[in-house]
């Protein structure tokens, strides 16, 4: 009898197991991620790459590219906490070359991720990219939308999941603050533009299922960021807006990097309507979203304390990680 009790208890304990991973199998996570100067080693004649030379001032040999290489996969894969990324969006990489070694020369080759790239005309050479698994995510369509005075462009990518939900992605990498009011109404020019791609598709389906993922360069309650007429969360209004994923991160004070010795938001995930409400399909809430603030991504800094693990502590290769921290997104069936 006691054993009949402890076979049963064990079916029920392997059942339940089998019943979590299903559960974990349906989500879809997105991965937004400034990896922070993610170049190779050779010379583009046309960009300002210099500095990411062997023969440059940061003394950008092979191996400390291999070093960054592997300290992205690494995070990557550490962020995921058993099930990677089906989606990465990624800025400050700078170019094709430097993705490929990332998703087929790591531990990331076994998943099977496709690159969307396109060449931007910034004068670095840093781009956005999208990376997805091929067996879980198939783009339809992608496009880099230009943007009337700006260097960097806006990804734009559509495709389709194994369930069949279409999604929409945006991957953003808005101009710095330097250059104060100048610079904010760069991002409001760009954010204009985004509204305009993010309003066309709602003219077309106000169900639309919209993902916006970047480094905006700027807070969650913006200036730039109120131009895409972004709601709170909290705030139906219904489909055929934007939700604010960050805000309530913003709110409990949590951050991407760590500037003047505090901890702010600029890494953003906005979504649409959709996918907060629908009550069929890919859905995701308030506790879909996290910052991947893991101990191996951090340093103690003298005069900062806590602070962000970079490639380089000013001019010194210490051979870190990046200045921003990733962000998750899990969406849930």
């Amino acid at each position: 009898m006691i054993a009949d009790y402890q076979d049963m208890k064990n079916i029920f304990v392997i059942l339940l197991m089998i019943f979590v991973n299903s559960l974990h199998a349906q989500d879809f996570k997105v991965m937004f991620y400034n990896v922070e100067n993610f170049f190779d080693t050779e010379d583009d004649p046309n960009t300002n790459d210099d500095d990411f030379t062997p023969e440059g001032t940061n003394h950008w040999t092979y191996r400390r590219f291999i070093q960054k290489r592997n300290n992205i996969y690494k995070t990557i894969i550490a962020a995921g906490k058993g099930h990677v990324p089906h989606v990465i969006g990624l800025c400050e990489i700078e170019n094709r070359y430097v993705l490929r070694q990332l998703t087929e020369q790591t531990p990331l080759s076994k998943y099977n991720y496709g690159i969307v790239h396109y060449d931007s005309p910034d004068r670095r050479g840093i781009d956005v990219a999208l990376v997805y698994q091929k067996d879980s995510f198939d783009v339809i369509v992608s496009k880099a939308h230009k943007v009337p005075g700006q260097t960097r462009d806006i990804l734009y990518v559509k495709g389709k999941t194994n369930d069949n939900d279409t999604l929409h992605f945006f991957v953003n990498h808005w101009t710095s603050k330097w250059g104060g009011a100048a610079s904010e109404n760069s991002r409001i020019a760009i954010a204009e533009v985004l509204k305009h791609l993010v309003d066309s598709i709602f003219d077309e389906n106000a169900n639309a299922n919209i993902c916006v993922m970047g480094d905006f360069n700027d807070y969650p309650d913006s200036k730039p960021v109120q131009t895409l007429n972004v709601k709170p969360m909290h705030t139906n209004a219904g489909n055929g807006y934007l939700y604010n994923m960050s805000l309530h991160l913003q709110d409990d004070k949590q951050g991407s990097i760590k500037y003047q010795n505090k901890w702010e938001l600029i890494d953003l995930f906005f979504v649409s309507g959709n996918l907060l409400f629908a009550e069929t399909g890919l859905r995701c809430s308030a506790g879909s979203i996290e910052i991947f603030k893991a101990g191996f991504l951090l340093e103690t800094s003298p005069g900062e304390g806590e602070a962000l693990k970079r490639t380089y502590r000013g001019p010194v290769y210490v051979g870190g990680f990046s200045d921003h921290l990733p962000v998750i997104l899990t969406f849930s069936k």
